[in-house]
């Protein structure tokens, strides 16, 4: 793994301190971590990913890193960071990392709250998630939970039918407090109960921290799953997803 002596990243830090508005962000970001890793090479990639802001690859001698769009607007601070985190996985520039992270996505959740919603739409043909929703949020969290719900876009009756190999059954979005229910699950031959446990999932996901842990969401804690544990139909709810996937899959 390269390591970086102190005077070379001085005198990159010095150069990066001149940085000016570029005319392409992404590779002016990659050069100038580039310049605190020295010889080996690397390629920086810019992605909207709520869940990794940050992942590295080893490939053919060289680095591929990939980040959030936060960090096209590094300082020289983080990119010496960014710099150390590749090259060495560096903890205590994971640290300095994981609060630029913590920093941004909050200014990232303000932005969206200002931009224009999807109109939220709860009341599936069979299922009426609100009511759902707000029985849970009595039951288990004393009405604490201040998420929107909304079922997932519908697709079109010339899509419907095809078998898949996995299937998001629902989503929390940190940014919008919102969740989102896959609307394969608004049908009569899925139970409430099953329903209603993974709206209590998502739930939990705005009563739970999820920490930024390497440059990744740490979604379910141990807390986390000892929640979801007390769910009233937990593990009938389980056993009803395990004996009936085929169905869920082939909406």
């Amino acid at each position: 793994m390269t390591t970086l002596s102190a005077a070379r990243v001085s005198r990159a830090a010095a150069k990066d301190l001149l940085y000016e508005k570029p005319a392409d962000p992404r590779a002016d970001l990659e050069a100038r971590i580039q310049r605190h890793i020295g010889a080996v090479r690397l390629r920086v990639s810019i992605t909207d990913n709520q869940s990794t802001m940050i992942s590295v690859k080893t490939e053919n001698g060289g680095f591929t890193l990939r980040l959030h769009h936060m960090f096209l607007q590094a300082g020289p601070e983080i990119v010496i960071a960014l710099a150390r985190y590749v090259a060495r996985d560096d903890a205590a520039a994971s640290r300095v990392l994981n609060r630029y992270i913590d920093k941004h996505s909050q200014e990232i959740q303000i932005q969206r709250r200002r931009a224009p919603q999807r109109a939220l739409e709860p009341k599936g043909d069979v299922h009426d998630l609100r009511s759902i929703y707000d029985e849970l949020n009595q039951s288990y969290f004393a009405g604490t939970i201040e998420a929107a719900i909304t079922w997932g876009p519908r697709l079109s009756p010339r899509l419907r039918g095809r078998e898949r190999r996995s299937m998001k059954m629902g989503s929390y979005c940190v940014e919008d407090r919102l969740i989102r229910i896959h609307p394969s699950l608004d049908r009569v031959e899925v139970p409430r109960d099953f329903l209603a446990w993974i709206v209590y999932h998502e739930m939990l996901h705005e009563k739970h921290d999820m920490p930024f842990v390497g440059g990744r969401r740490q979604f379910h804690t141990p807390a986390f799953l000892a929640d979801e544990a007390c769910y009233e139909h937990y593990e009938v709810a389980r056993r009803w997803e395990r004996e009936h996937l085929d169905l869920l899959l082939s909406y």
